[in-house]
């Protein structure tokens, strides 16, 4: 069937406590994508209908494709549960938000990918996952923090597992800084990983979508800070990638089983080209892309939805 004469009915699953205007932009845009493609698109917060487990809820038959716009994995399990039963697609898939949200388990899966595919493999930053404790306890002793600071020396990135705009991204200069950091963090899923200078306050998101990327800008700092990210007050230019620089965007996102998300490479030594894989987003923020670029990932991302279902 042609897109164009395609009528159908999905869900977008949002988040109840993420109504501020950035988030809310975004639904509407995807709204409006649909909209404009002749398919209905019904927005539910995860606290708007509450699912009990046991069976499957029957206003959840009535729809065509689920668009998970949030992080709440419990919720999303459920509905994808019963979805699967269905028979409704669910984008991205669960598995793979999951994966992208937790920062660790991104580098795990490329990493996997890298051992089974020589071949194929993509470039990450060294990284060891700081052992859990539990918050009511802490760190009784930092000896391990010798192996840390041995296998990458300072300045040192350490990174919270969750999060995003770069808000829980840090660095330590020094040992002291290291073990505050620490300290802080017991309790909450975080990592070291080796700062790379030839990148600081520099990279590139690429916004992929199915096998193409779509979009591309590079993101850069003009206040002294090592992130990137325009949410902590870097700039933006539009940024045309080289073929690698594609291949890498839609490999990585392949592995972690995205079917649209941004992926974010940081430059090479020689800084020419940007090839590390930093980070991947399962449902990245698309409003500073189109300011940079003019190009509507919504768009994109509901023609290839449509395309796959229908």
């Amino acid at each position: 069937m042609d897109i164009k004469e395609a009528k159908g009915k999905g869900l977008l699953l949002t988040n109840a406590f993420l109504r501020t205007g950035k988030f809310v932009e975004h639904y509407e845009w995807l709204h409006r994508a649909a909209g404009e493609r002749h398919v209905t698109l019904d927005i539910l917060d995860n606290a708007q209908k509450l699912i009990e487990i046991r069976e499957i809820p029957e206003w959840l038959r009535q729809y065509d494709f689920i668009i998970d716009w949030d992080k709440d994995i419990s919720y999303a399990k459920t509905l994808s549960l019963f979805a699967d039963k269905e028979k409704i697609p669910f984008f991205n898939s669960i598995d793979a938000i999951a994966a992208c949200d937790d920062k660790y388990e991104t580098y795990l899966r490329i990493a996997e990918w890298n051992i089974e595919h020589p071949a194929e493999s993509l470039e990450i930053l060294p990284t060891i996952c700081a052992p859990m404790t539990y918050q009511n306890v802490g760190y009784t002793q930092m000896d391990f923090l010798d192996t840390v600071e041995k296998a990458f020396g300072y300045p040192m990135v350490v990174k919270e597992c969750f999060g995003s705009f770069g808000m829980q991204v840090y660095m330590a200069h020094d040992r002291k800084q290291l073990e505050e950091l620490t300290k802080r963090l017991g309790g909450t899923a975080f990592l070291y990983q080796k700062y790379h200078k030839c990148s600081s306050g520099r990279d590139v998101r690429l916004q992929v979508v199915g096998d193409q990327v779509v979009a591309a800008m590079e993101r850069y700092s003009e206040n002294g800070d090592f992130r990137a990210n325009i949410t902590n007050g870097g700039s933006m230019k539009i940024y045309e990638p080289s073929e690698q620089e594609k291949r890498i965007a839609v490999q990585a996102a392949h592995i972690l089983g995205l079917t649209f998300g941004g992926v974010d490479l940081l430059f090479n030594e020689t800084g020419d080209m940007a090839q590390i894989v930093c980070e991947i987003n399962s449902n990245a923020h698309f409003k500073n892309i189109y300011t940079c670029t003019g190009v509507n990932v919504a768009d994109k991302i509901m023609d290839h939805i449509l395309s796959v279902i229908y």
